[in-house]
């Protein structure tokens, strides 16, 4: 079932005519009607309009994989259902790939003071999660969990010891600007044979786009970007989300291109 779809029966179900729910969103009537025939994209704005309106969670709102049952007193009510995986809820790990692309990124950018563990994080995950958006597949198809300071990618400590004890990094605890700071240094030039053109060239855009900021910054960024927002805390970031980005974050046009 389509996100249009969903919204359509949603709004049936709590007897909203097309005209009234779009004034609750503040939209005209044609928009929505083209957003329940899926001829166009919700917006991260509508997407938290719509959960408030039908009194639902954003997940459960863009799930493709369950429908929420809506319960009619004074007000509406949700009976939550068991949280259902979607298409990528938990990936396929490539452990080989998160090598690579960890030692492309430290040769690119790893000197650069403001290149610690935290930034390194934020530019694996916009890597991972900017190509499943362009290209609805997995570059290195790692887990991000939600924390405090941003996406936090499971694999990174237990894969980086490995690299460690390997002698392929070095570990190196500093500061910057009066905070800790871990560095990673590379020993070995990373192998680009496992890396195509198009995972070459979104690695390079977002190192060029990002990789500039500092932790904070970078902490900040990803705390606007949708996946991020509509993920519980502690709990994996999904995958599919990445579809309702807001303009600042998506990299599909308008035309869909």
């Amino acid at each position: 079932m389509s996100i249009g779809e969903r919204i359509s029966i949603l709004r049936k179900k709590t007897n909203l005519s097309q005209d009234e729910l779009s004034k609750l969103m503040n939209v005209k009537r044609v928009t929505l009607s083209k957003i329940e025939n899926n001829e166009r994209k919700l917006l991260a704005e509508e997407l938290i309009q719509l959960s408030s309106i039908f009194n639902i969670s954003i997940d459960e709102l863009v799930n493709p994989d369950k429908m929420p049952k809506i319960n009619l007193k004074k007000e509406v009510n949700v009976k939550k259902q068991v949280e259902n995986s979607i298409r990528i809820d938990v990936p396929q790990q490539n452990v080989e790939k998160f090598k690579q692309v960890l030692l492309y990124i430290l040769k690119k950018v790893g000197s650069k003071p403001n290149i610690g563990q935290t930034v390194i994080y934020k530019l694996l995950y916009f890597i991972d999660f900017n190509y499943y958006e362009k290209y609805e597949e997995q570059l290195i198809g790692a887990t991000y969990i939600k924390n405090n300071f941003g996406p936090t990618p499971i694999e990174f400590k237990k894969i980086t010891g490995q690299m460690i004890k390997d002698n392929e990094i070095e570990e190196v605890k500093s500061e910057h600007f009066n905070y800790p700071q871990t560095k990673y240094l590379p020993i070995v030039e990373p192998d680009l044979s496992v890396l195509n053109g198009n995972e070459l060239e979104m690695i390079n855009r977002v190192l060029k786009d990002l990789s500039d900021k500092n932790a904070n910054e970078m902490s900040d960024y990803s705390h606007r970007d949708v996946p991020w927002i509509v993920s519980e805390k502690g709990k994996p970031i999904k995958y599919e989300s990445v579809f309702y980005r807001t303009s600042e974050y998506s990299l599909i046009d308008d035309d869909g291109t």
